[in-house]
């Protein structure tokens, strides 16, 4: 009894850890983000680990990453353009952001 116990506790803890994280994947494949870039490897655009890493050490990171996730950019990672992401609320972007921000 105790080991099952300790199962059903072990598998509810790992849907709690999870769920935020499928739920942001989701949001990402929901807005057409996953069509240009990727949690591991490069597609047109960064990988959202390779993104996590190089703005790990800024604070406002999120913030800047949800401006750049609306409004689009270029040249931070080479030549082809992030366009704006009209369809993307400013909340959506933040919650993006802070997602990405979570791939190290």
């Amino acid at each position: 009894m105790k080991r099952l116990f300790l199962v059903i506790a072990t598998l509810a803890a790992g849907a709690v850890v999870s769920t935020p994280a499928l739920a942001d994947l989701q949001l990402a494949t929901a807005k057409n983000c996953m069509a240009c870039h990727a949690v591991a490897t490069k597609l047109v655009g960064p990988s959202y680990k390779d993104v996590a890493v190089k703005y790990a050490s800024q604070k406002d990171a999120a913030d800047k990453l949800a401006a750049k996730i609306v409004k689009g950019g270029s040249g931070v990672w080479g030549p082809v353009p992030m366009p704006a992401n009209a369809q993307v609320n400013d909340a959506e972007a933040l919650k993006l952001a802070a997602w990405i921000m979570t791939q190290k």
